[in-house]
């Protein structure tokens, strides 16, 4: 059976699971959050935790409990305490600004370029060159952070472009002759 898939899912308090009709919803404080069930996994819920078992001996179901038990508990931390994701502009003359649901950016092409967030994602800008992605959906939040870094992605040879702050450019050494 997954390693991972053994380890139960707790569920803390103020926090509300129900299962119905292969459907797995996750209530809390950040909002609620819904996820498919799968045949191959059987899920059990008692006394505040949650129990994730292969319904056969395939090597698919062993998968997926695993992967069900981590997106269950992505869910119960993500309606909890929600996730966030940091992204910096480095270049000259590189700003960005929220305006409630919008993100304008100005990063060295002739026009800003404005960007509306999805339903539950919030963005904030501490200064004008860091960007605060926050909500309860984590693939939500890292798809949108995908897509603001995607707008201009750091160059190889002087680290210009909007990155992750934890991310690591490997800067390249320009051509001799």
């Amino acid at each position: 059976m997954s390693r991972v898939g053994k380890m139960p899912v707790t569920i803390p308090a103020g926090v509300d699971v129900s299962i119905k009709d292969d459907q797995i919803s996750v209530k809390g404080a950040g909002g609620t959050l819904q996820l498919a069930g799968n045949a191959l996994v059987d899920v059990v819920l008692d006394a505040g935790v949650m129990k994730f078992a292969p319904a056969n001996e395939s090597r698919e179901a062993n998968a997926m409990s695993g992967t069900m038990r981590q997106l269950v508990n992505n869910m119960v931390i993500g309606v909890s305490k929600g996730f966030e994701k940091k992204l910096s502009l480095v270049g000259v003359g590189y700003k960005a600004q929220a305006q409630g649901s919008k993100l304008s950016l100005n990063v060295g092409y002739s026009h800003p370029v404005n960007k509306e967030m999805p339903a539950g994602i919030t963005v904030q800008t501490a200064s004008p060159t860091e960007i605060l992605i926050k909500g309860a959906d984590r693939q939500r939040v890292g798809q949108v952070a995908a897509e603001i870094r995607a707008i201009r992605p750091p160059e190889p040879y002087k680290g210009k472009g909007i990155r992750y702050v934890d991310e690591k450019i490997t800067i390249k050494e320009t051509k001799k002759k």
